[in-house]
C-alpha cells in the first residue's frame, strides 16, 4: 500500500538538497525510498514468538552449539546508514535446542530495524536466554559503519566489534575462549585479547 506522506517528505527532501524531484532520474525515487526504507525496517513488524514458534525441541545435549558468519545489514539510527557484518551465536543446552535456521532468521528480525550495534547485540543474546534458558549464551557482531567511512572520521577500515556473553560463557574462562576460538577460524574475531586491542564493547549484564 502507497505512503504518500513518505513520498512527499522524500520529494521535499530532494528538493531541499537542491535537487529536481521532477526530473527523470528522481521522478521515481520516492517510490523507491518508500519500499526500500519499509524493507529494511521490516523487523518493526515482525513477531519474535511467531519466528521461533514451533522450533524449539527437547534434547538431551549440553554442549556448545555456534552459528557464526550470519551476514546481517542493518541502518545506523543516527544517519540513517548503513552497518553490515557477520553476526556469531553461540549457546550451551539446558535441555532444549532451537531449530538452527531460527538463529540467521532471530539475527534478521532484529537488524532490519533502526539500531545501535551495542542494543542489536544485546536483543539477540537476551532473546535467546529467555526462549532458551540455557546455560549460557554469547553473541559477537563485527561490523563496518558507513558513518565512520562515508563521512566524520572517514576511517575506511575500521570495523567495530561488540560482544554480549552470560551465563557459563562469561563467567567460565575456558568456555568463553572455547567460543572465541572456534569463531576465529575462516575470519572471526581473532581472540578475546585482540578485540579488546580493536576497541570491542562487551555489552554482557550480570546473570
Amino acid at each position: 500500500m502507497y505512503n504518500d506522506s513518505m513520498r512527499d517528505l522524500v520529494r521535499t527532501l530532494l528538493a531541499e538538497l537542491g535537487e529536481d524531484p521532477t526530473r527523470d532520474g528522481l521522478a521515481r525515487t520516492p517510490e523507491r525510498v518508500e519500499r526500500a526504507l519499509k524493507f529494511l525496517t521490516s523487523g518493526y513488524d515482525a513477531d519474535v514468538a511467531t519466528v521461533l514458534n514451533g522450533a524449539l525441541f527437547d534434547v538431551d545435549y549440553s554442549e556448545m552449539v555456534i552459528v557464526k558468519d550470519i551476514d546481517f545489514y542493518s541502518l545506523c539510527e543516527h544517519h540513517l546508514l548503513p552497518f553490515f557484518g557477520k553476526c556469531h551465536v553461540a549457546y550451551v543446552p539446558r535441555g532444549k535446542v532451537i531449530g538452527l535456521s531460527k538463529i540467521p532468521r532471530l539475527v534478521e528480525v532484529f537488524s532490519r530495524r533502526l539500531q545501535v550495534q551495542e542494543r542489536l547485540t544485546n536483543q539477540i543474546a537476551n532473546t535467546l536466554r529467555e526462549t532458551l534458558n540455557p546455560l549460557g549464551v554469547a553473541v559477537v557482531l563485527e561490523a563496518t559503519h558507513l558513518c565512520m567511512s562515508m563521512r566524520g572520521v572517514q576511517k575506511q577500515n575500521s570495523t567495530a566489534v561488540t560482544s554480549a556473553m552470560h551465563g557459563v560463557l562469561r563467567e567460565d574462562a575456558r568456555t568463553r575462549m572455547e567460543f572465541l576460538e572456534l569463531i576465529r577460524r575462516r575470519g572471526g574475531a581473532t581472540s578475546w585479547s585482540a578485540m579488546s586491542e580493536q576497541g570491542a564493547a562487551c555489552v554482557a549484564e550480570e546473570v
